[in-house]
């Protein structure tokens, strides 16, 4: 195939979007990965965003505007992306992306600050500093859209006129035009064109209108009828303009809504209407303050519904960026009067007139009129101008103005605002005529004329109608009168003013005036053509006044400036024409003028008049002489100076210096064009001369003239503003030395003030900034006296910030101008001024900052991380600029050794404070790679210096260790680690700087080979720092230092004969450099050298090999390398988020690493609440310490104390911690220990301290009994875990291990925990072992299940007299042995019975230490692999399930489980009514079979284990119903009935069972009591059974309540043998035997029933033994009593069958159970026993009156036990006994 490379033609931006978007989606998946929902969402629609922009900018059919702004906002979403995915900051130019190569580092700097905040900051900053005369910003506009959407009140009926306009309320007046819109009857548009149309925009509101007190005021006028609900009011064909309602906006309540939202947003304007119509023109302020009396809400909510839009920006931009607003025809309505700025070309003649308000007689009627006023606007030959009237913005202008009618009101007040935009040239003898007709609504509805009044719109002198308030008068006329004569009238006084100028009036005039009636008028005339101001007029109309000149021009600075500006040239051209009619004359005051009119353009409200003035200057201005005067008045201005005590007008001419030099250079170019040349000498003196003038007023003292500062300030700001301008008379060279001797003649800093410091400064940053500075012939001249100044403010550290601007706008330059050959001269003079004083200053700063922010935790104003950064900048562009000369120059320069060693200390410091501090933050990664570059290359140069000067005799410490620690931080600077960068991102950094990290290290390297013998010196302090070297993760950089190694152990062999202090400083740099969280696992292997290295250097271990030290050496290796491999394993542990439930191996060879190791680990386990590890892991270091008096000095957290306090503060907090974690064991044989050594203390001053802390120890030493016995521990679940695969860390890699689960934790908790730690592992779902495929894979696999503990100490379990609590702890703690077990079936599967052939793999695994211990987990040492056969896993299961039955009953028996008795029914549900496997039933089938009885003859003894703990399950099961039955509650009855019958199959089965087994040896007569069910084998069990200590009886439900009596202490029973294992736990086992239903009769056991019932002598020992009881049939027995009274018959009353016969013993043996009384109850019936039988009931007689008295004396009842009888003959002498 044939490959192409393709170049890309496209916009460079487009390329970065492309390559941008390819690295975002890699890192897009990965924020789903991690749950990081939002930004993913976000990520994805900023992406699409781009795709679509990209798409824009390939599609070609943008405009260069819509291109620039297409970039703007793909920029901003780049910079947003790369910000929140951690990426790189990426500085741009006009939204590409820059070359740092092409730029100086402070342009640089800047850009990276500008792209942090925004590109359009970034455009704005990119073209340099502003000059000074742009100072002065154009305030923002503001406009405010306006869109009528409905008018929803239709109750009207008629077409009616809506009015917005701005209203301010705090200075009552309108601020705006109307915004007109006209409706029909039906609220929508009159004019069909208009829907959807309805809309204006007030445009030019400042930002002072947006502050004010501003609301929307909507007028609504109706047009009918004159009353709304009268048609008899005057005739339907007239129509009148009549008030209808308000409604009113507060800009307040929106603007800030308005403000956020770039679209239209609703609201809605409910319509008020006026109660009373002589209110209407304040009823939009009564809204407003809310006088609800004079006027009606709405019935409604509804009204007007309008859409408000905010737009900023000048009306070109709004059209630009909302054409969407002006294709709807939008309605401009305008401000009343000029907006803040007043932009040239902006043309206006528009007159606001307010019709105000009319007072008129009533003429005889007896109501008031109803006046309607017309207005016309008439030309001075009584033409009536066309469409000159306006009555709101949205409408077409019209001829004849209505006005509205207020009904029967001879005193109307209108108050409506009227434009007439009356045209320029026809405004000069047009007059308004105001016609007033009073409106009848009789059935003619005639409107008849009564009167007129006038005005004239200019004055005769030229002047318009002034901007106030007009009283008219009013004069009589008739409905006949016409004003076909205009003149007739216009002779007439139109207002009081006009007739005291007419005082002849002739009175034969057809116009009478009516004294009585008025009319008022105001105006407010916006016009840039036309003037109200006489002085002005007087200005421009000089020459008819000739004689009045000098005062008209002292007038001129008391007229407004906006009249100014309107007439800007005509004024300029007046001045000038003055100025040489008579330049000596009025020469002064036309410079005056001149000033004030350029320093009027200084204003932001005139500030765009200057191109106005600029273009006068070009091509208007005439005045060819005009710049001799101009020099001589500006010279005489600044020689005066010195003499003027008030120097206000000195200081205007000043600030006006770049204007008068544009007229002065102008002027002399008009008059050298009209003369050829001449007087070109006498021009240059007269420039000389004022430029002594200047340097004369820059010279002065001004510390003792505060007017004088300003004066100089003055002229140090403009003066930079005139070099363009004598650019165009002289050559560069000449202007250079014109600006030279004028900053030269400046004072030093130390002479003058601080506020002139600033101003100095500024004027040679804007010299900087000029165009004179960028020509090469003027930067030799002038660069010397800027580093002149620069260096004095940077040795006194004053205005650093202005000073770094400066810096930064000179290196911008010589970086720009690089390929010229005088650069090269520029860098020289630039190194020697500046380099050692920026080195001082960026010292001083970064000194600052830490001192500040370790003081006050802020930093000074002057040490911010801005001002920091700039001066570093500066100090790269010079390092940068420096070549191979430069740097020989400097370092030849140097006069003596200290010098050199003081610049190297300087230079070193500062490179390390760069890395150190962070200057720039970690996202600059353009920038940081740039300074690394400089760095090194700075580095090479100085090096050879330092290895010149200060080696061998000339050997100085400080500068070498100087450059070793710079060397070693800048190798280990995060942004040169290229490993952590994309393959791309690397690949770009490689080939444009290479790997410096290698460079620094071939620098290193190579000036410690020459340091020859020093080495020494750095030994050990330098190991720390190279070590941290080598644990960078780039092999090459590896190789290089690790020889350095070798030469270390190899000089201090040589001095001190080993290398104790090398092996001991690099220990302890390990463990601190991998607690960092550096070096990697090829380190370990780099280090003990197992892989071979690269490089020429031969490795460490064939090096040693050479040396006769080699032994030692080999051992220090290996023993760094295993303290390497425990170190980095700690490091890994440190990487999650659960680090304390990772194991932690660390066998360290070093005591105090070994402490802090321990009490880091403690620190983990507090913090995960592990108390029980903390005190073990704390443990550690108290085995180490000895109860002695030896002091040990402060270490970590402890003072320095002794030994023994420290041991014992130590034991102290173990206890505490085992008592926090529940583990009371452990902590008592410390309390004893301690106690122990209180005992043996015998300083008699602290005895009392010392009998207190013992009192308080045996008190938490009781207390810890309590707590054993009484609080309730949780047992713990157990876990094995294996970790498989070689992407886990090497200290878990393929090993498994045990953990102790938290409390409540079970498998699935504890699955989840694991996989949240380790995400990306795969959980095996198998408990095999892993093959090699899974051992080898490049993967992690987890293997979790849980383990039983085998408990340690087997003896304390089996004692029955240790309570459950006690076991239970001993079951879970100090556990190394865990089984876990794996069903399977060996041979053919019984599909009948799965047990006869389900073998069970026990795995048994071994720990390396105990649980718990110093940590929850630990590693599987060995193990144990057994096979279980099905009988022995039916023991294991039956005995398991016997244990766990008894110690529920017994929890629940003492109280120990309250309340809710759940868990014991389903216990007792489970077992007894098994509906999983069938239960023991199963068992049964499978193992008591006489077959396989036959065929395994080697089980017996196991068959006979499993069919005992059967019956002893049986047992328990009857404990546990005798406790369910006290507790269950009356809902439960049905389910302890059906628990109490099931038995009977459970017992039965194991009856026909066990049958065949036992050895029925029974038949002697009289002997045995005959056991039911065959529970026991022998008869002589029946002697051995005693009862257990917590022994408990059923009890009974019938008339005699329960009762309980605790059981004696066993030592009181005497003769009572043991019972025997299998017994031991049972409780009463006769008192729980099930009924007998086949037993045989015999003598011995008569039949006891009588036709199934039992006998009247039989009834009656029933009831005398158990106690009165209701029959099963009784219907007042409930059925629980019943099912309570069925099991006293079948299980207790067979048992009280006694023996007739005496124990061949001797004696009686009586067992029964203690029963708690209570007081006031009976005593308890003779409970259920095994009794011997005796010849009569008399024995049962007695039994239950010793009973009785017994338990009405609180005697145990065992102690009847105690009792030896013989024969019985005479039971009343017991009975005496007893008494």
């Amino acid at each position: 195939r044939h490959y192409e490379t393709v170049v890309p033609l496209e916009d460079p931006i487009i390329t970065e979007v492309t390559s941008t978007l390819q690295e975002w989606s890699v890192l897009w998946k990965q924020l789903y990965v991690k749950h990081k929902v939002d930004l993913f969402y976000k990520l994805r629609h900023v992406m699409n965003e781009l795709i679509d922009l990209r798409r824009q900018l390939l599609s070609g059919h943008l405009t260069q505007d819509q291109v620039r702004e297409v970039k703007r906002h793909i920029t901003v979403r780049l910079d947003w992306g790369n910000e929140h995915l951690g990426l790189d900051l990426v500085p741009r130019k006009e939204f590409e992306m820059v070359d740092a190569d092409q730029i100086s580092v402070s342009d640089l700097y800047k850009m990276h600050l500008s792209s942090r905040h925004s590109v359009q900051q970034s455009t704005s900053q990119d073209g340099g500093r502003q000059r000074h005369g742009d100072s002065c910003r154009m305030p923002v506009p503001h406009h405010l859209f306006v869109n009528l959407k409905s008018f929803t009140y239709n109750t009207i009926g008629e077409d009616t006129d809506i009015f917005f306009s701005l209203y301010d309320l705090r200075e009552g007046k309108q601020i705006s035009e109307k915004f007109m819109v006209r409706l029909n009857k039906n609220g929508g548009p009159k004019n069909p064109e208009k829907v959807d149309r309805l809309c204006a925009l007030f445009t030019d509101l400042s930002n002072k209108d947006m502050k004010r007190d501003l609301y929307i005021v909507s007028q609504v006028i109706r047009t009918g009828r004159m009353l709304l609900n009268d048609s008899k009011k005057g005739p339907p064909h007239v129509q009148y303009r009549r008030p209808y309602g308000c409604a009113v906006l507060a800009m307040s309540d929106v603007l800030q809504t308005i403000s956020e939202l770039k679209e239209e947003k609703d609201f809605v304007l409910k319509v008020y209407t006026c109660n009373n119509e002589n209110e209407w023109y304040q009823i939009h302020e009564n809204i407003i303050r809310k006088s609800s009396t004079k006027y009606t809400a709405p019935s409604t909510n509804y009204g007007l519904i309008i859409s408000l839009q905010l737009l900023r920006g000048d009306m070109e931009q709004v059209r630009r960026e909302n054409p969407m607003i002006f294709n709807r025809g939008v309605a401009i309505t305008r401000k009343l009067g000029f907006p803040d700025v007043i932009m040239p070309g902006d043309m206006r003649n528009d007159l606001y007139l307010t019709l105000e308000r009319g007072d008129f007689e009533r003429g005889g009627k007896s109501v008031q009129k109803n006046i309607e006023v017309t207005m016309y606007v008439l030309y001075a030959d009584g033409e009536i101008l066309k469409e000159c009237i306006s009555l709101g913005s949205g409408e077409h202008n019209i001829s004849e103005y209505r006005s509205f009618v207020l009904y029967h009101n001879n005193s109307p007040r209108w108050s409506e605002v009227i434009k007439l935009p009356i045209p320029i040239e026809r405004f000069r003898g047009s007059h308004l005529r105001f016609e007033f007709r009073h409106c009848s609504t009789k059935d003619k509805g005639e409107k008849k004329l009564f009167g007129f009044a006038f005005t004239p719109l200019m004055r005769e002198d030229g002047t318009t109608l002034s901007d106030e308030s007009h009283e008219l008068y009013v004069y009589k006329c008739d409905e006949n009168t016409t004003f076909s004569n205009h003149a007739l009238y216009l002779g007439l006084p139109c207002c009081k003013d006009d007739f005291n100028g007419c005082p002849n009036i002739p009175s034969s005039l057809i116009f009478q005036r009516s004294t009585k009636e008025t009319l008022w008028i105001s105006t407010q005339l916006s016009s840039t053509k036309l003037t109200q101001n006489v002085d002005l007029l007087a200005l421009l109309k000089w020459k008819a006044n000739p004689d009045r000149v000098m005062d008209i021009l002292g007038r001129l600075r008391h007229v407004c400036g906006e009249e100014i500006v309107k007439f800007l040239q005509d004024i300029l051209d007046t001045l000038f024409s003055i100025l040489d009619d008579n330049t000596d004359k009025y020469g002064p005051l036309v410079f005056q003028s001149l000033v004030f009119i350029i320093n009027l353009l200084r204003d932001s409200k005139f500030y765009h008049f200057r191109p106005v003035m600029d273009t006068y200057i070009q091509k208007h201005f005439a005045g060819a002489l005009a710049y001799k005067e101009l020099i001589r008045c500006l010279k005489w201005y600044m020689d005066r100076s010195a003499e003027v005590v008030r120097q206000d007008h000195i200081q205007e001419a000043m600030r006006a210096l770049e204007y008068l030099f544009k007229f002065i250079v102008q002027s002399r170019i008009l008059y050298s064009r009209a003369t050829c040349g001449m007087e070109e000498d006498q021009f240059r003196a007269s420039i000389q001369e004022l430029f002594q003038s200047i340097r004369f007023v820059l010279s002065l003292d001004s510390r003792s003239s505060e007017t004088l500062i300003f004066t100089q300030a003055a002229l140090l700001n403009s003066f930079p503003a005139i070099f363009d301008e004598l650019l165009q008379m002289f050559t560069v060279q000449e202007v250079a030395e014109f600006v030279r001797g004028t900053l030269g003649s400046m004072p030093s800093t130390v002479h003058i003030g601080q506020s002139m410091d600033v101003v100095k400064l500024q004027s040679i940053a804007w010299t900087v900034d000029s165009r004179l500075f960028s020509f090469p012939e003027s930067r030799r001249i002038l660069l010397p006296v800027v580093l002149h100044h620069i260096h004095l403010h940077l040795r006194q550290q004053k205005e650093l910030l202005i000073c770094s601007g400066i810096l930064s706008s000179i290196f911008s330059i010589i970086k720009s101008s690089s390929l010229e050959s005088s650069v090269q001269e520029e860098v020289e003079m630039m190194v020697e001024s500046l380099l050692d004083v920026l080195l001082q200053t960026l010292l001083a700063i970064m000194s600052k900052s830490q001192s500040q922010e370790a003081v006050r935790g802020q930093r000074c104003p002057q040490c911010t991380a801005e001002i920091t950064g700039e001066y570093v900048s500066c100090l790269l562009s010079l390092l940068r600029q420096m070549s191979d000369i430069h740097f020989q120059h400097l370092l030849d320069n140097f006069q003596s050794k200290e010098e050199l060693k003081e610049f190297l200390l300087k230079i070193f410091c500062v490179f390390r404070n760069l890395m150190k501090l962070s200057i720039f933050p970690r996202d600059w990664n353009v920038m940081r790679l740039l300074t690394s570059n400089i760095i090194v290359s700075t580095t090479q140069y100085l090096s050879p210096a330092l290895h010149k000067s200060f080696t061998d005799a000339d050997f100085d410490f400080k500068v070498w260790n100087s450059y070793f620690s710079l060397a070693v931080l800048f190798i280990n600077q995060p942004s040169l680690q290229l490993e952590t960068l994309t393959p791309a991102k690397r690949k770009k950094v490689f080939d444009k700087y290479g790997d410096m990290r290698v460079m620094m290290a071939y620098e290193l390297f190579s000036m410690w080979q020459n340091l020859g013998e020093n080495k020494i010196h750095f030994i050990p302090g330098m190991i720390g720092p190279f070590l941290g070297v080598t644990l960078v993760p780039q092999n090459e950089v590896r190789n290089i230092m690790i020889p350095i190694f070798h030469d270390m152990m190899d000089w201090e062999q040589r001095k001190n004969g080993n290398f104790k202090q090398v092996e001991a400083e690099l220990i302890d740099k390990l463990d601190s450099l991998v607690s960092e969280g550096k070096g990697d696992e090829n380190y370990r292997e780099l280090f003990s050298l197992l892989t071979q290295l690269f490089g020429p250097y031969p490795s460490l271990l064939e090096k040693i090999e050479q040396e006769t030290w080699r032994e030692t050496g080999v051992s220090f290796v290996t023993s760094v390398t295993r303290l390497m491999e425990r170190l980095l394993d700690y490091r890994d542990c440190m990487k999650g988020d659960e680090t304390e439930n990772k194991k932690i191996g660390c066998t360290i060879n070093k005591e105090e690493m070994y402490i802090r190791y321990i009490h880091k680990l403690c620190d983990m386990h507090l913090q995960a609440e592990n108390y029980t590890e903390a005190a073990f892991t704390l443990l550690l270091y108290w085995e180490l310490l000895h109860w002695e008096e030896r002091p040990l000095r402060e270490f970590l957290h402890y003072p320095a104390q002794s030994e023994w306090h420290r041991k014992e503060g130590l034991c102290r907090k173990v206890i505490h911690y085992f008592n926090k974690g529940k583990c009371w064991e452990y902590g008592i044989p410390l309390c004893r220990e301690l106690a122990f050594q209180y005992e043996s203390l015998y300083d008699y001053q602290s005895l009392s301290w010392i009998r207190w802390t013992a009192q308080l120890l045996m008190y938490c030493y009781a207390a810890y009994y309590d707590n054993i016995m009484e609080q309730q521990r949780l047992e713990p679940e157990f876990f094995r875990v294996g970790f498989y695969g070689r992407k886990f860390p090497f200290f878990l890699r393929n090993k498994e291990f045990v953990c102790r689960g938290h409390d409540y934790e079970r498998l699935e908790a504890f699955q989840q925990r694991m996989l949240g730690e380790f995400p990306q592992a795969i959980a095996m779902q198998h408990p095999n072992q892993p093959d090699e495929g899974i051992l080898q894979g490049d993967a992690q696999y987890l293997q979790i299940y849980a383990v039983t503990p085998v408990p340690e100490n087997i003896d304390v379990l089996q004692m029955d007299r240790v309570p459950d609590r006690i076991k239970s702890f001993y079951r879970v703690n100090n556990v190394r042995r865990f089984r876990y077990d794996r069903p399977f079936h060996k041979g053919p599967k019984d599909k009948d019975n799965e047990f006869k052939s389900l073998w069970i793999e026990r795995t048994t695994l071994i720990l390396t230490h105990p649980l718990p211990g110093i940590s929850r987990w630990f590693e599987v040492d060995k193990r144990e692999l057994i096979e279980v056969s099905p009988l022995e896993n039916a023991i294991y299961v039956v005995e398991n399930k016997n244990q766990e039955l008894r110690t529920l009953i017994s929890q629940y028996q003492h109280k120990q489980l309250h309340g809710n008795i759940n868990l014991l029914s389903m216990c007792l549900n489970g077992v007894i009514d098994a509906a999983v496997n069938g239960g023991i039933a199963r068992y049964q089938e499978a193992f008591f079979d006489k077959e396989y009885i036959s065929s395994h003859p080697e089980d017996t003894e196991k068959i006979t284990q499993l069919k005992d703990l059967m019956q002893e399950q049986v047992h328990i099961l009857g404990m546990g119903l005798a406790v369910h039955e006290k507790l269950v509650h009356p809902e439960m009855r049905p389910l302890h009935k059906k628990l109490i019958d099931h038995p009977l199959n459970v017992l039965g089965s194991v009856r026909h069972s066990s049958s065949s087994l036992s050895s029925h040896t029974s038949s002697e007569t009289g002997n045995l009591l005959i056991l039911t069910d065959s529970m026991m084998e022998h008869p002589e069990d029946l002697y051995r059974m005693q009862p257990s200590p917590s022994s408990s009886s059923l009890s009974s439900t019938h008339s005699a309540p329960s009762q309980m009596i605790n059981s004696g202490h066993s030592s009181i029973r005497v003769g009572s043998p043991s019972l025997p294992d299998r017994y031991r736990h049972n409780r009463e086992i006769l008192m729980l035997l099930p009924p007998h239903r086949d037993r045989p009769s015999s003598a011995m056991y008569p039949n006891m029933t009588e036709n199934g019932q039992p006998t009247n002598h039989q009834r009656a020992l029933y009831h005398q033994v158990i106690g009165p009881c209701k029959p099963c049939s009784d219907p007042n027995l409930s059925v629980a009593d019943k099912g309570m009274t069925g099991v006293f018959r079948r299980v207790l009353f067979p048992t009280l069958v006694l023996s007739n016969c005496v124990s061949p013993l001797g004696h009686f043996s009586m067992h029964f159970d203690a029963f708690h009384h209570q007081i006031n109850e009976l005593p308890p019936a003779l409970p259920a026993r095994a009794l011997r039988k005796v010849s009569s009931c008399n024995y049962y007689v007695f039994v239950n009156v010793c009973a009785w008295v017994v338990f009405s004396l609180k005697i145990s009842w065992m102690r009847i036990c105690k009792m030896k009888f013989e024969g019985f003959s005479h039971p009343e002498t017991l009975l005496h006994l007893w008494i």
